[in-house]
């Protein structure tokens, strides 16, 4: 009975113990649990996928028209008349504007009567003289040659006397000596027949002459951009006059495009030049016109780099096709060059990938924990990286913690 009475005791009171021993595991075990659980850092994460990059230069340029005409005044003076408005598409040599050409007409008939005379002058020397006086030269050569055969024939006669001793040798000295003035005379007259003017007098009515010539040429360009013709067909985008107004000399009257097709200079940040190439596609944007892009490629690359604002640029160009005439000139766009483009790769964001010395890695998920994986990239733009080799499709990689705190290898994540 003792010995009965001392197990039933024991039991209940092993039980009893054997329960808080197990109590006390189930606890720790859950504490433990508990306190990971609570380590663990909550992350963002992204699924490599497989798609297109393109890496992309963008930036801002300005539109100008290819072939452009812009009238100024020639002279301070009225507007007549001004026969279109901005915006209107004209034909090659049709009247757009018209100025009050009546000083410019004066001058031109005053230029025109200056040349004339000068004209007249330099003929004149030329020729070595006027009409009047070649008349009267050639008069005084008929004299001259008359008076010098007479001189000749008496000298010739008094010689003959003088064999005879009919005349002295005074007379035929007197005879000779006005042979020799007869001589003379013909001589200055033949002289002043064929150069009667020396090079510097025919190089002063020569510099006469082009003077007033540049003078009647000045007044017929005055006259002539007078009345403002359209050199082609195009647009007349700009008309800052109105008729009946004002103009200063070189004022400007208009601006006139073919905007059929024009010229897209972009403004490219001095880092990004060398990822330029002739050919690279081009995307052209403006504000104006949401959701439109016209499309084209780079046809000129940057020679040099220049202060542009505050920015060292290079400017690259291209024609961009405009027949709905919507880009106009002046306006600012925004340019997007896609100097490189992979189809069927494997991206990532950006921030997902990291950087130790120089080497690229990712933070890879692995179960509840983080392991570090080095990785090879090639083309990325502003969001996303290409990978080539470290990664496969469907992978998942941290991008950062939701809390703020540091990750790394080995971290114990949640999600």
């Amino acid at each position: 009975m003792p010995l009965n009475g001392n197990s039933s005791g024991h039991q209940p009171r092993r039980w009893w113990l054997t329960s808080l021993a197990i109590l006390a595991g189930v606890a720790v075990m859950a504490a433990f649990v508990f306190h990971h659980a609570d380590d663990a850092v909550p992350v963002r994460t992204a699924v490599v996928e497989q798609g297109t990059i393109r890496s992309l230069v963008s930036t801002n340029g300005k539109i100008e028209p290819i072939r452009s005409f812009e009238a100024h005044a020639p002279i301070s003076t009225g507007v007549r008349r001004v026969l279109v408005k901005e915006g209107d598409s004209v034909k090659q040599g049709e009247l757009l504007v018209v100025l009050d050409d009546a000083d410019a007409r004066v001058q031109a008939a005053r230029a025109q009567t200056q040349l004339k005379a000068a004209q007249a002058d330099l003929s004149a020397a030329e020729r070595g003289g006027t009409q009047e006086e070649m008349l009267s030269l050639d008069s005084q050569l008929v004299k001259a040659n008359t008076d010098r055969d007479s001189a000749q024939h008496n000298l010739d006669a008094l010689k003959r006397l003088e064999q005879q001793g009919a005349a002295s040798a005074g007379e035929v000295r007197e005879a000779e000596n006005a042979l020799a003035r007869a001589d003379a005379q013909l001589t200055f007259l033949r002289q002043k027949q064929t150069k009667r003017y020396s090079n510097g007098e025919l190089a002063r009515v020569k510099a006469q002459q082009e003077e007033a010539q540049a003078a009647y040429d000045a007044a017929e360009d005055v006259l002539a951009r007078s009345n403002v013709r359209a050199p082609f067909a195009g647009i007349v985008y700009s008309l800052p006059v109105k008729q009946g107004g004002f103009v200063a000399a070189g004022e400007l009257l208009l601006q006139l495009a073919d905007l059929r097709s024009v010229v897209v200079r972009a403004f490219v940040d001095e880092p990004d030049v060398a990822r330029l190439a002739a050919g690279e596609p081009m995307e052209v944007t403006w504000d104006a016109v949401p959701g439109r892009v016209w499309r084209t490629t780079v046809t000129a690359i940057p020679s040099t780099v220049k202060l542009h604002g505050s920015r060292n640029v290079g400017e690259t160009t291209s024609i961009v096709d405009n027949k709905d005439l919507k880009l106009l000139p002046n306006i600012n766009v925004g340019v997007t060059i896609v100097a490189g483009q992979h189809d069927n790769v494997l991206v990532v964001p950006r921030e997902a990938v990291r950087m130790d010395d120089s080497k690229p890695y990712v933070l890879l998920v692995s179960g509840h924990e983080l392991k570090r994986r080095e990785v090879e990239t090639s083309l990325s733009n502003l969001t996303q990286v290409e990978i080539t080799h470290g990664l496969a499709g469907k992978d998942v990689v941290a991008i950062n913690s939701s809390n703020g705190k540091p990750i790394g290898d080995g971290t114990q994540v949640k999600f």
